[in-house]
């Protein structure tokens, strides 16, 4: 067994398509074709489901792909653990941040830089349940996510703030000028653009409609919360976004921000790393720099809010 085999392995579950993999791989696909079999014969068992296009991994193989998964993170540990000894930590950082956290995710980076100026950042912005997943599937060395709505497993948390919301809605007089404050029955009265389902604020958003017994009137979903921005600057809509939104950013052209009230909700959100033994040099670097910025600079955004 080599690691190239692994690799090859790990590209397959990734992109769910041989040609795709091999292309990743930079391989020709009957190199990598031929590479899974020669794996498949020397642990005498069958890991992909064959037929004319990729269909998946049997019972053994999903075994065998956790396995690999574990051995090709050991080995890039140990490739940081040997920078670290030499003085420079290096490699990537992959993080995977929800939508709504995006605005100071830049704060935490700079942070990190400042200590590990050899290390590549790679950020996504992933749901909640995509950045669980990849860390599970070691494909992520930390996130930025909420820690309390939905449960985390098998990670490490450290807290940075707080994220509220406010009602970004037209500044045409249906709320008088002097008003500061919104609550969420009279929000749920309003044509709204929230984000979709499947994010995690808008599960905490429909929440706060359910405590007190109300249903919005949802007319535009959208996945980008810029797109949430956007819509309440053209006078057709209003949108629930985090207070720290408007805050980085104020408010669209002939918009306003109100604090939404009558429940005041707020969820926490905060930095997370596999919680694993040995921890990699990268993702500890991570869980380090993340303790320093929530005392510092994320608080600073946090007074600003």
């Amino acid at each position: 067994m080599i690691l190239k085999q692994l690799v090859y392995l790990v590209a397959l579950a990734r992109e769910q398509h041989f040609g795709r993999a091999a292309e990743a791989c930079a391989i020709s696909q009957p190199t990598l074709s031929a590479a899974i079999r020669q794996l498949e014969e020397e642990l005498g068992i069958t890991i992909v489901e064959r037929g004319q296009r990729f269909r998946g991994f049997t019972p053994e193989g999903r075994s065998i792909l956790d396995h690999a998964r574990r051995v090709l993170s050991d080995c890039e540990a140990l490739r940081q653990e040997a920078g670290a000894l030499r003085g420079e930590l290096a490699g990537r950082l992959r993080l995977g941040v929800i939508p709504t956290a995006l605005p100071v995710v830049a704060s935490l980076t700079s942070l990190f830089r400042d200590s590990h100026p050899a290390v590549a950042i790679v950020v996504q912005s992933l749901t909640s349940v995509e950045i669980q997943r990849r860390i599970d599937a070691f494909e992520l060395d930390g996130g930025i996510t909420y820690l309390d709505f939905e449960p985390l497993d098998r990670v490490r948390k450290v807290p940075l703030y707080r994220e509220d919301y406010v009602l970004l809605c037209p500044d045409d007089g249906r709320f008088g000028r002097d008003r500061i404050s919104a609550t969420w029955r009279e929000a749920a009265e309003l044509p709204l653009c929230l984000l979709t389902p499947d994010m995690q604020n808008r599960r905490i958003v429909d929440a706060m409609f359910r405590s007190v017994g109300c249903v919005p009137r949802v007319e535009v979903e959208t996945n980008a919360i810029s797109n949430l921005w956007a819509h309440a600057g053209v006078g057709a809509w209003a949108s629930v976004v985090p207070r720290l939104l408007v805050s980085q950013y104020g408010a669209p052209p002939g918009a306003r921000a109100l604090t939404l009230t009558e429940p005041h909700g707020s969820q926490r959100v905060g930095a997370i790393i596999p919680d694993r033994v040995p921890a990699s040099p990268l993702s500890t670097a991570f869980h380090a720099a993340a303790e320093k910025a929530g005392q510092t600079v994320l608080s600073e955004h946090q007074g600003r809010s």
